[in-house]
């Protein structure tokens, strides 16, 4: 069994499983994105932060709304790949000492979180499509285009202004 709440033998098992792992992921990001907000120098990158931040909490309830859907309890599952991510972005973060190399990193450490969203949100849809839950999937799919639209959003500050005043 090893660290899931209970043995995978199904693709039905599969997608509770990873929609336990993304609620417990976007948990993780709403408790982090404040002290990114409150650090980040560039008004559109922070504005972008608090953009993501309302979306999240959005995400979080859309991702309730699915455990419902599907009949099971809400609940998350910790997610390492996660806990991964966030762990390396507080260190990059720590580590900055000039206000435009912290928000470069910043953004390159949001980026690797929406990289992530976008993986598990799209496997989700992919999941509920074959488990015979399009309900499910138009939901999920909501959130995947929204993580799309902010990964292309933090690209645009990265390569518009942020990464030349970090340079």
């Amino acid at each position: 069994m090893g660290l899931f709440s209970k043995p995978i033998k199904t693709l039905d098992d599969l997608f509770v499983h990873t929609l336990q792992d993304i609620y417990y992921a976007e948990q993780q990001i709403t408790k982090n994105l404040p002290t990114m907000i409150e650090k980040a120098s560039d008004p559109q990158l922070k504005s972008a932060f608090e953009q993501h931040l309302a979306e999240t909490k959005n995400q979080v309830q859309r991702l309730e709304k699915v455990f419902k859907m599907h009949g099971q309890p809400v609940k998350g599952v910790t997610c390492a790949a996660m806990d991964g991510i966030l762990a390396e972005a507080k260190e990059v973060i720590g580590d900055c000492d000039d206000p435009q190399v912290l928000d470069a990193a910043m953004l390159a450490s949001a980026q690797a979180v929406e990289h992530y969203e976008m993986t598990r949100y799209g496997t989700l849809v992919a999941l509920a499509r074959q488990l015979g839950r399009q309900d499910c999937a138009s939901v999920l799919q909501e959130t995947l285009e929204e993580e799309k639209a902010t990964d292309a959003k933090l690209t645009g500050i990265a390569e518009s202004h942020v990464n030349k005043q970090a340079a």
